[in-house]
């Protein structure tokens, strides 16, 4: 029965990473438009 944890858990993680990845993304973006002299 641990490998339903693992067969639900690990693409839990894997979508949070992905999704947290790209919010910092976005984030990067909205402050680069803020502020254009900032690299």
């Amino acid at each position: 029965m641990w490998y339903f944890a693992w067969v639900l858990g690990l693409p839990l993680a894997a979508a949070f990473a992905i999704l947290n990845a790209m919010w910092f993304e976005l984030m990067e973006e909205d402050r680069k438009k803020e502020n254009p002299d900032i690299s």
